[in-house]
């Protein structure tokens, strides 16, 4: 299986949004199948300790680029560090949110959203997958949520640029699949991340861990466009898209996003 999945998406993977948590799961889980990395994100202190246990522990090789996601010259940083590799899979797993009212912050905060997690992707792709094409072999992930599905009080812009995603990797999936490329958007629930840990007042349900989520996202890739880790997130997902009206889905995500501290 590990040479099998190395030969459709390797030899080199890149990481957006890398440094912990959930990105630093989907490195570790690239590494043990064998595929050498380059990992970006805005904090180099975390990066640089992570490659280097990741090639200790694995032999793999990976590059480092410390630059901020929400800034458009990272696409520059990327092309360069890749110059010369032949990437098979790009996980775009950067963004950004903050839980309060979308009126209650200044606009720059919403829109810094939509630098990292609309624009982001966007850019991420196109940096990425035309060289996919041409070889046609390769794979995308895009990271999206639960709290894309409908709105989602205290994180309007973060829900709204998740539900931007689901779109995206769907269509992406329909239009590079005849050309081998394979795209699935994680949908996922709460995910016990450094971050989820500061802000959530306990776990939600269908609380997951972040080597749980990225192993069954890369396990789902040429399996559809999407991917719900987890059977309780199934669930809710099914029954807040299928069962509940949109209001009491909204209504619903509301008492979820109220245990949220404000960030």
């Amino acid at each position: 299986m590990k040479e099998a999945f190395r030969s459709r998406y390797g030899p080199v993977a890149v990481v957006a949004g890398a440094s912990e948590g959930l990105g630093a799961a989907f490195a570790a889980a690239l590494a043990a199948r064998g595929i050498s990395l380059v990992l970006l994100a805005r904090r180099a202190g975390h990066l640089s300790p992570l490659a280097g246990e990741l090639e200790a522990a694995h032999g793999v090789r990976v590059r480092t680029v410390a630059c901020d996601l929400a800034d458009a010259s990272w696409v520059e940083a990327l092309e360069k560090a890749t110059r010369g590799l032949e990437v098979g899979l790009g996980v775009y797993n950067a963004a950004y949110s903050f839980a309060a009212k979308l009126l209650d912050r200044p606009c720059a905060d919403a829109l810094r959203i939509v630098d990292v997690n609309v624009r982001g992707p966007v850019a991420f792709v196109h940096a990425l997958a035309p060289a996919m094409r041409d070889r046609r072999r390769g794979g995308l992930v895009l990271m999206s949520s639960l709290a894309g599905f409908q709105g989602a009080p205290r994180l309007a812009a973060y829900a709204a640029s998740k539900a931007f995603n689901i779109v995206l990797g769907e269509s992406l999936w329909a239009e590079l699949l005849p050309d081998g490329v394979d795209v699935v958007t994680c949908c996922a629930g709460a995910i016990r991340t450094p971050n989820y840990l500061r802000t959530a007042k306990g776990d939600a349900p269908g609380t997951l861990d972040a080597d749980a989520v990225a192993a069954a996202t890369l396990d789902a890739l040429g399996e559809g466009p999407l991917v719900i880790p987890g059977g309780v997130n199934k669930l809710a997902a099914f029954v807040m898209r299928r069962v509940m009206s949109r209001a009491g889905s909204v209504r619903l995500m509301g008492k979820q996003t109220d245990a949220l501290d404000e960030t």
